[in-house]
């Protein structure tokens, strides 16, 4: 597999998920979120270059279809999904997603920081 950098970063989640392979509705867990991207887990197999619709509730309990995603990567019964289409009010409601999780991983890192800071002393 060639290498390749992320366009945009991950965040760790856990929000459960339906997905649509071969006529069949398969369930699972997103691991990891980004602007254009899902890893997620689920009961029904998928193959890299499988194209699929997906659903995904996020913690505030909105869903956020995807119309189609593509299976980049798979280990075991996890894969790395890219988003290929999605309408603009969830691309902007995933974007607001994103950014809560942006604003809370700095709030953290800044935290960490001023302790570390503080255990120095």
């Amino acid at each position: 597999m060639p290498f390749s950098i992320r366009p945009s970063r991950c965040f760790p989640v856990q929000c459960s998920v339906t997905y649509n392979a071969s006529q069949l509705q398969g369930t699972g867990t997103v691991w990891n979120v980004s602007l254009n991207g899902w890893c997620l887990s689920g009961d029904l197999p998928l193959h890299i270059g499988q194209t699929i619709p997906l659903t995904v509730t996020l913690p505030n309990q909105h869903n956020i279809f995807v119309a189609a995603a593509i299976v980049r990567w798979k280990r075991d019964q996890e894969y790395g999904l890219e988003t290929l289409v999605i309408e603009k009010q969830a691309q902007s409601r995933l974007g607001q997603y994103v950014t809560h999780l942006v604003e809370r991983s700095v709030e953290v890192s800044l935290k960490n920081q001023s302790t570390n800071d503080v255990e120095q002393w």
